[in-house]
């Protein structure tokens, strides 16, 4: 009898030991903590709700839970016309920590003025964010941050592509709103670099459910193609503004050059770029060697690369290639996310770089700055790991009609307003290449005066240089004073 209650206590013992030994994290969970942030010198009270809310299954199954930071301001007697901001990074394996720790909430990075990391690691107040104006909530899609599927049989490809993507976070959104009575609020998405795919496929999902939730606004940080078109000689020939401005930023560009202002600069290279280079490169094997030679002179003289790199390239140099050129000379390479980031290569040969100047820089500041944050400030006690990059693969980007859903969104409801926010230094998603996807979301001009544009003078992530910072977070303000009329929504 001794012997078996022995045994009973030893496995009892063993499986609390086992359980307390699991990741584990809850389906519906929350932590809300108070504070006080400074924004343009007014004192402004806010809650913090860190907290995961379910993704369900067509059969009202907890199929998996998202994590969310939920920042309200706390002084307001009505929130009925109060704004509502859903924030989502891109990757698509991306967690939000990057707008997060970096844009418009109230806490961000220890970080210098043109967003190098300094140590100690850490946060500080925002005293640029739109708490004053917005509330915020910032979304991790499944397996990033601490999100997590929690049925380990459903169809992972319910989760990972453009499309089925779209569908679960338009149903969690809902959730959302509906579990903090948000229905009344202006409502607006906010998506960085995949994550404007994301708010683009979202704006028409959304109005399509059965709920009907229409959007004020859709803010677009550094946007991806959206399923535009742009292959050949256009995808070749709108790099080139890009180039010249990075090759000013380094003092690649001639003396004449050199000394114009940005924008002087660009008007002049996107000039050439849509009237002579992107024709030329059509030309293909058609254009006379005369004709050849003159272009890649011009383009070399644009780019600070040499005429032969154009003609050894037939006019189509690629972002690699000039990432690797460029300071070639100096032996050093620059940023893909921010090409004003200098690196070193084991080898100066090759035509592509050993690695992201820009991300290695980035990745010194924020994670350490989130996984204290989660802890201290916001009391989010987990054993989880925070993924700042999920595990989303294999991801299917067939059917890419993102672009083509945000025109109908905005065609179908005559509040829906754009604004693309793009870095110069962007390499990526480059500034030129945003210009293109908002002349072609509505190729008739109907809805032309919805869609703005604005370029920084930083990279990727263009708020993290602190001037940028500041007039970025402005003209959002500016955007939801656009995007709030007082009249009816009709054409």
């Amino acid at each position: 009898m001794k012997y078996i209650f022995i045994q009973t206590l030893f496995l009892i013992t063993f499986s609390l030991y086992s359980f307390a030994q699991t990741r584990n994290i809850e389906a519906e969970s929350s932590v809300t903590t108070n504070h006080f942030v400074t924004v343009k010198g007014m004192k402004i009270p806010y809650s913090a709700t860190a907290g995961t809310l379910p993704v369900w299954s067509d059969e009202d199954k907890a199929v998996a839970t998202l994590f969310y930071t939920y920042y309200k301001r706390t002084d307001l007697k009505n929130n009925e016309n109060r704004p509502l901001f859903i924030s989502f990074n891109g990757g698509p394996g991306a967690a939000s920590i990057w707008m997060h720790m970096g844009y418009t909430s109230p806490r961000i990075l220890n970080i210098d003025d043109e967003g190098n990391p300094i140590q100690p690691y850490g946060i500080s107040e925002n005293p640029h964010s739109i708490i004053d104006v917005a509330d915020i909530v910032f979304v991790n899609p499944v397996n990033v941050g601490l999100s997590r599927i929690l049925d380990k049989d459903y169809d992972r490809s319910n989760f990972f592509g453009v499309n089925s993507d779209i569908k679960y976070l338009a149903q969690w959104i809902e959730d959302f709103i509906n579990k903090y009575n948000r229905w009344t609020s202006p409502k607006y998405l906010i998506g960085e670099s995949y994550g404007t795919t994301r708010c683009s496929g979202l704006a028409l999902q959304l109005q399509n459910r059965n709920h009907t939730t229409y959007l004020n606004g859709v803010i677009l940080v550094s946007p991806t193609g959206l399923g535009i078109d742009r292959d050949g000689p256009v995808a070749a020939a709108l790099s080139l503004p890009y180039y010249s401005v990075t090759a000013k930023y380094h003092n690649q560009l001639n003396e004449e050059l050199q000394n114009k202002d940005i924008e002087s600069l660009l008007d002049e290279v996107e000039s050439f770029t849509i009237n002579e280079f992107l024709p030329a490169i059509a030309l293909g094997n058609s254009i006379s060697k005369e004709k050849k030679i003159e272009i890649a002179e011009k383009a070399g003289r644009y780019s600070g690369l040499k005429t032969k790199d154009y003609l050894d390239n037939n006019l189509n140099v690629s972002e690699s290639y000039y990432w690797k050129k460029l300071l070639y000379d100096e032996g050093l390479t620059i940023g893909r996310l921010d090409s004003r980031y200098r690196g070193i290569d084991k080898s100066d040969a090759g035509t592509s770089y050993d690695y992201d100047p820009a991300m290695a820089a980035w990745d010194h500041s924020f994670t350490p700055a989130m996984q204290y944050y989660l802890k201290n400030e916001l009391n989010y006690q987990t054993n989880m790991n925070y993924n700042v990059w999920g595990n989303v693969r294999p991801w299917d980007r067939s059917n890419d009609r993102t672009g083509e859903n945000l025109r109908q969104a905005m065609a179908k409801n005559p509040y829906l307003h754009v604004f693309i926010q793009s870095g110069y230094y962007d390499g990526a998603t480059d500034y030129f290449n945003a210009k293109y996807t908002m002349w072609h979301l509505d190729p008739s001009g109907k809805m032309k005066d919805r869609l703005s544009h604005k370029s920084y003078e930083s990279g990727h992530m263009m708020y993290l240089r602190r001037e940028d910072l500041k007039n970025s977070n402005e003209d959002i303000r500016n955007f939801i004073i656009k995007t709030t009329p007082k009249s009816s929504a009709k054409y």
